[in-house]
């Protein structure tokens, strides 16, 4: 990578895991009964953030799962339902962590896409991952029919970087759940 500039990753859903794997593949299996198409892979995206002085792992993720509570998490949010965010286990972490671990990235199917950002631009970025909307994961936040999720976070974090977000998708003619929603939230941020 270069000195300045940001890696985006494409993570499958529910890599390396037990639960989500078959949780999420049947979501998708459902949807596209009910929308008359194929099914196709779910991806999540992380972020990977260099500055020219180091790296940052930008990611949103359960608040119990195997990182929770670590250095780096800026912002948390509720899961499912409002109320429901007064337990950890129905809470979310953005986590922005100085040369932080992005678990999984043995699963992603091909490297990050590379997006070039000068020096402020990059820092200008990482200013912005801890005043991210803290909308309710999985709730239709923005109106257009898809959850909030760390899509969501990636794509508003582009978008309000100046990056057409929906220019970007993911692999294999994969689904990104959520990335329209990041991408209307960053149109409604008041500049």
């Amino acid at each position: 990578m270069r000195e300045t500039g940001v890696a985006l990753w494409w993570l499958p859903v529910g890599a390396g895991g037990h639960v989500v794997v078959h949780t999420s593949r049947w979501w998708e299996e459902f949807h596209a009964r009910r929308e008359h198409r194929p099914s196709r892979p779910l991806f999540h995206a992380a972020l990977e953030v260099f500055t020219g002085h180091g790296r940052c792992a930008i990611e949103m993720a359960p608040a119990w799962g195997p990182l929770s509570g670590s250095d780096g998490v800026v912002a948390t949010g509720p899961v499912g339902l409002h109320w429901l965010g007064r337990s950890r286990l129905f809470r979310y972490e953005v986590r922005c962590q100085v040369d932080g671990r992005i678990p999984d990235l043995a699963w992603a199917p091909q490297p990050p896409t590379l997006i070039a950002l000068s020096a402020v631009e990059a820092d200008a970025l990482l200013g912005r991952v801890a005043e991210v909307p803290r909308h309710t994961w999985g709730r239709d936040a923005t109106g257009t029919g898809e959850m909030w999720n760390s899509n969501s976070l990636i794509s508003w974090l582009l978008q309000t970087s100046g990056i057409d977000a929906a220019a970007l998708g993911p692999p294999d003619h994969g689904s990104a759940p959520g990335w329209a929603s990041g991408i209307v939230a960053a149109e409604q941020a008041p500049r």
